[in-house]
């Protein structure tokens, strides 16, 4: 009778996608920690900011928008309020020209969940404030299951520790990224700080047939690469510049 229940479940959810298919983080020694060797597509993933981010997301949406960046093809972005700079997207490889802005107040989530079922798009990212329950994510997950859509819940909170973005939920991988001093961009002046590439410390707080870690890298460069910080200390001083123009 169980097993009648699943067959006829996975008949009213639609085909799912090849399980498999990834996308890479942006740096091999990130993707060497995750199932199948990258951000699985067909599925929801979190990422919040932490400390005073926590509030504005910035540092997260960059690193989503360097994630979608290595994809080809349309991303829906739907947020409560319109407050994303756009340009700012760029610089971490994703052009607004492939985004869909939806600015859509208190229907993010029904917003995230029509996208997820267009197969057309990439990616749908959904700006969340406050609580995602575990039957909200697992509708988008569902969703994401059916197309193949990657789906990213970018959290956000006027409270720095809300317990709410601690709460379960069915999410494949969840993210925090925290911003770091940028670290002296000239080696003979060592006490002039701040001018240096930005710094992140991505922490993997759950992931489902994986391992949590935590990682130093660099801010996502134009073509939305991460680069970790012990890598860059193992190069020559010219491939470490190289990689930085």
């Amino acid at each position: 009778m169980r097993d009648l229940r699943d067959q006829i479940a996975r008949i009213e959810r639609g085909p799912v996608a090849a399980p498999g298919k990834t996308v890479s983080m942006g740096a091999s020694g990130i993707d060497q920690a995750l199932p199948n060797g990258g951000l699985a597509l067909g599925a929801l993933h979190e990422i919040a900011g932490a400390g005073p981010d926590t509030e504005h997301g910035a540092a997260a949406a960059l690193l989503s928008a360097g994630i979608l960046a290595r994809m080809a093809g349309p991303v829906l972005w739907a947020m409560e309020w319109p407050d994303l700079f756009a340009p700012g997207l760029a610089g971490a490889g994703l052009h607004p020209d492939r985004v869909v802005f939806a600015a859509a107040g208190k229907e993010v989530l029904a917003t995230m969940e029509e996208g997820l079922r267009h197969p057309g798009l990439a990616a749908v990212v959904g700006e969340i404030a406050g609580r995602l329950s575990l039957v909200a994510s697992r509708r988008l997950q569902l969703a994401a299951e059916q197309t193949g859509v990657l789906a990213i819940a970018l959290r956000r909170s006027r409270q720095f520790d809300d317990p709410a973005l601690r709460e379960p939920t069915a999410a494949m991988t969840r993210w925090l990224v925290t911003a770091l001093p940028s670290p002296p961009a000239l080696p003979h002046a060592p006490s002039v700080p701040g001018l240096g590439p930005a710094r992140w410390r991505l922490t993997l707080t759950r992931c489902r047939g994986g391992e949590p870690g935590t990682w130093i890298t660099e801010a996502c460069d134009a073509t939305g690469r991460l680069h970790l910080v012990s890598d860059l200390a193992d190069r020559p001083a010219a491939e470490t510049e190289r990689l930085r123009a």
